[in-house]
């Protein structure tokens, strides 16, 4: 069989993501994982590289996180969360509020990264018309960021990142500015303030590292700038760690570095360890207290059916029991040292932009990228799972990857665009 025909046998009713359907190669089919090993129904095995698009940061198959799944499965797997609580909920959104800095504590639960953080764009809106500052209904963004693929997030994202600009027409019209991270740059957006500051309700951000608007890193003191710009506007800041929460930069979350508060943060990912759909968006009191009234329409009327799913719940909570148990931002800070070390070879091949590492996340930039399948091919055959996206190379490993293990991803890397140099 040719190569279209055994896409068409094999897959006559998926729909994949991010992919062509027309042209997409033939996708591998994983059957088992452990660890940091992904097997696949061929007989291969591959050392993750990604820990599933960033989110299985204890690898898989962690016994005590599956031991919570299947207690929590036998009890109740889900109930409706309109008029009625649980345990798991309660206990998980109380921990979240003792781990997240100053008086971020009211937590709503959604499904995924995406929602949560439509949520907390809707959660600033309606806080400035619940003030009744009726003409804020607009958020600052900043180009190479990346929030999601709803409707509502491709609004925010950078525009000119690709994925979305076919829908430009359809969008409301947000403000994107550049970050500011440097003199130039932030008097830039202080002059976009002073002349729109009666429009915007927040300014969105995700700290130290914008994912998969390219893994660009930015400096602890930038979310400083901008806490202290949205002070002096009146303005919400609201930071997405969808990507960077639980651990990824070297901290509980990336906004400990700038020692910073944000009015609103957005919780996805490895929230669970990579085991279950979940996400969170979670507010400070002084937002929360905006929407407390007797009058009816002042609340704010979202509620995903699956908000706050006890498996999921029950999950998280065990995900956050192994950040207490074993020595995971430890694994980090040795992850970080041994991608320093092993990609900075990297930096001599031609092609190759720049070499950046920032806690459990390596990333190598290309000057242009070659075929991106064909490299994907290559480090098939040398027992990895990188995907490059844009003109980066990257790795996103689990935290309890063995040095070994990050040793063969490292020299993939290397191997690969070696040879495709």
């Amino acid at each position: 069989m040719t190569t279209s025909e055994r896409r068409a046998a094999d897959l006559p009713h998926l729909w994949l993501p991010y992919s062509q359907m027309q042209t997409t190669p033939w996708p591998a089919t994983a059957i088992r994982t452990s660890g940091s090993t992904i097997f696949l129904d061929n007989g291969q095995e591959l050392v993750d590289g990604i820990a599933s698009w960033w989110t299985a940061c204890h690898g898989y198959n962690h016994p005590h996180l599956r031991a919570a799944l299947m207690a929590q499965c036998e009890v109740m797997p889900h109930v409706m969360f309109g008029g009625m609580v649980h345990e798991p909920a309660k206990r998980l959104a109380s921990r979240l509020a003792s781990l997240l800095p100053g008086d971020l504590e009211r937590v709503f639960f959604t499904d995924s990264g995406s929602v949560a953080m439509e949520v907390a764009v809707k959660m600033a809106i309606q806080f400035q018309l619940n003030n009744k500052r009726s003409a804020r209904t607009k958020v600052l963004s900043f180009r190479g960021g990346y929030h999601g693929d709803t409707l509502g997030m491709m609004s925010i994202c950078d525009p000119e990142e690709g994925m979305h600009n076919l829908f430009s027409g359809a969008l409301p019209q947000q403000i994107i500015a550049d970050l500011p991270v440097d003199t130039a740059s932030t008097e830039a957006l202080e002059r976009v303030l002073q002349e729109r500051e009666h429009e915007i309700a927040a300014i969105v951000t995700e700290p130290l590292v914008q994912g998969a608007g390219g893994m660009l890193f930015h400096a602890p003191s930038v979310l400083k700038t901008l806490r202290t710009l949205c002070d002096r506007f009146n303005i919400l800041l609201i930071l997405d760690e969808v990507f960077t929460g639980f651990g990824r930069t070297g901290t509980m979350f990336a906004c400990e570095q700038a020692q910073i508060v944000p009015d609103i943060v957005a919780l996805s990912k490895a929230l669970t360890g990579g085991t279950m759909a979940l996400a969170a968006t979670v507010a400070r009191q002084t937002v929360f207290s905006a929407f407390l009234s007797d009058d009816p329409g002042k609340a704010l009327m979202h509620g995903p059916t699956f908000m706050a799913n006890p498996l999921a719940c029950a999950v998280a909570n065990a995900s956050l029991d192994v950040f207490e148990q074993e020595p995971r931002l430890e694994q980090v800070s040795r992850i970080e040292a041994q991608l320093k070390n092993e990609l900075a070879p990297c930096a001599s091949l031609p092609n190759v932009r720049d070499v950046r590492v920032l806690g459990a996340i390596g990333v190598v930039e290309l000057e242009n990228m070659p075929n991106p399948e064909h490299l994907k091919q290559a480090f098939l055959k040398l027992g990895v799972w990188i995907r490059p996206f844009r003109n980066i190379v990257y790795l996103t490993p689990a935290f309890t990857v063995t040095p070994r293990e990050l040793s063969q991803l490292t020299s993939a890397i290397y191997t690969v665009l070696k040879h495709a140099s």
